[in-house]
């Protein structure tokens, strides 16, 4: 990482430093016109060839893109049988998504608690929130990190459940050289503007078996016969037929016209960020922050996000003093999560208390997520190291 040129002018509100943007190029932008003036930006295509290259990208048997992560897990947990009387285990360190899945198939959420280095779901706590109604575990790959996939799967085999993966963080993420979200039934992707492929909008579902994927494609579209969007084509019109009360959830060739150029780049965007990450990794090392632990060797990580816990007790600044002086710096920062208790909804509904999942709780209550994307020059980049280290030094 080069130093910062010290001729750069203080960073002014016209340039403010927007947390996640994508970097997004000619390539992105000379596809989706094309696909434009093709006259087919429905569902098409462009989305048929996204599903194979994200297949062959990740290892998998089977892919079918939809329009978020969202509703990948919903679709997910539908094609697993989950349903009204069903258990589904998840951490309670995750964006709300994962959560109301769950609920959006009837299910019961059951919460367990993360570790604290990794803040992925904790195997131990998985097992003490096993009962007899247990039906599906949902790992979250939290920030580009690989859960405990052996703990988690001999879990699940030795209990006869559904594993579904959230791989929203970690789409360049493995464990064991196996690529997370195909350790599972299924494994879900997001492509959320933030993420390490942005498509604005967007999602995938991995599948093992070739009928959960074809099942989950009809649910995707309506519940129509399969390849209902075919019916428009050059092959003439195809009656379809609605087979089961279906969803909206089909992405569209415009959103996979962005997403075939970002696969393309995912591995150069991935060498980008580790140098970002090693470059604030030395920068605040001796600062009394807590920093992200290195994965061990047997997970490559995805480098989603960077996130630091400030300490009240151990710095001059809280959490929310501190994001509110970063953006009056001219930086954006993120929250990568409170916790799912914390929230009024839940707590409401299920009783929940933040207390109950300490290690999520004082997670949330003290991390923050720095920029971290491949589209950050050096000057960025110094501009974020300098900002921190004055507010928290």
């Amino acid at each position: 990482m080069k130093q910062r040129n010290k001729n750069i002018p203080q960073r002014s509100k016209e340039n403010f430093l927007i947390f996640g943007a994508p970097d997004l190029g000619e390539e992105e932008l000379n596809e989706v016109v094309s696909t434009v003036k093709s006259g087919w930006i429905g569902t098409g295509p462009k989305v048929r060839l996204f599903e194979k290259d994200f297949r062959n990208y990740r290892r998998a048997s089977f892919a079918v893109a939809v329009n978020s992560c969202t509703a990948a897990l919903h679709l997910s947990m539908l094609s697993s049988g989950v349903g009204p009387g069903d258990e589904v285990i998840t951490t309670a360190m995750t964006f709300c998504a994962t959560v109301n899945a769950i609920i959006h198939c009837g299910a019961t959420p059951v919460l367990a608690d993360c570790e604290p280095d990794t803040l992925c779901i904790s195997p131990e706590a998985v097992r003490a929130k096993i009962t007899e109604r247990t039906k599906a575990i949902i790992p979250v790959h939290f920030a580009g990190m690989s859960c405990n996939m052996d703990a988690l799967m001999e879990i699940a085999q030795k209990r006869n459940l559904k594993v579904i993966e959230d791989c929203a963080h970690a789409v360049e993420t493995t464990y064991r050289g196996t690529p997370v979200g195909t350790f599972g039934d299924f494994g879900c992707f997001s492509f959320y503007v933030t993420k390490n492929v942005a498509t604005a909008e967007g999602g995938m579902v991995l599948a093992k078996r070739k009928e959960d994927a074809n099942h989950i494609k009809v649910l995707a579209l309506h519940g129509m016969s399969q390849d209902a969007w075919k019916r428009f084509s050059d092959d003439g019109y195809k009656h379809y037929e609605v087979i089961q009360a279906g969803f909206k959830y089909n992405m569209t060739d415009i959103q996979a016209s962005i997403a075939i150029h970002q696969l393309n780049k995912v591995e150069l965007n991935w060498l980008k960020r580790e140098k970002i990450w090693r470059r604030y990794k030395d920068a605040f090392a001796d600062l009394p922050i807590t920093l992200p632990i290195d994965a061990p060797r047997k997970i490559r990580h995805g480098y989603h996000l960077f996130t630091v816990l400030i300490d009240p007790d151990k710095t001059k600044i809280n959490r929310d003093q501190f994001l509110t002086a970063m953006n009056k710096e001219n930086i954006g920062t993120g929250v990568h999560y409170q916790s799912i208790p914390c929230h009024p909804y839940y707590q409401q509904r299920f009783q929940w208390k933040p207390s109950q999942y300490p290690v999520s709780e004082r997670i949330g209550n003290q991390t923050v997520s720095l920029p971290l994307s491949p589209k950050l020059t050096d000057d960025d980049v110094e501009d974020v190291i300098a900002a921190v280290r004055r507010l928290v030094k």
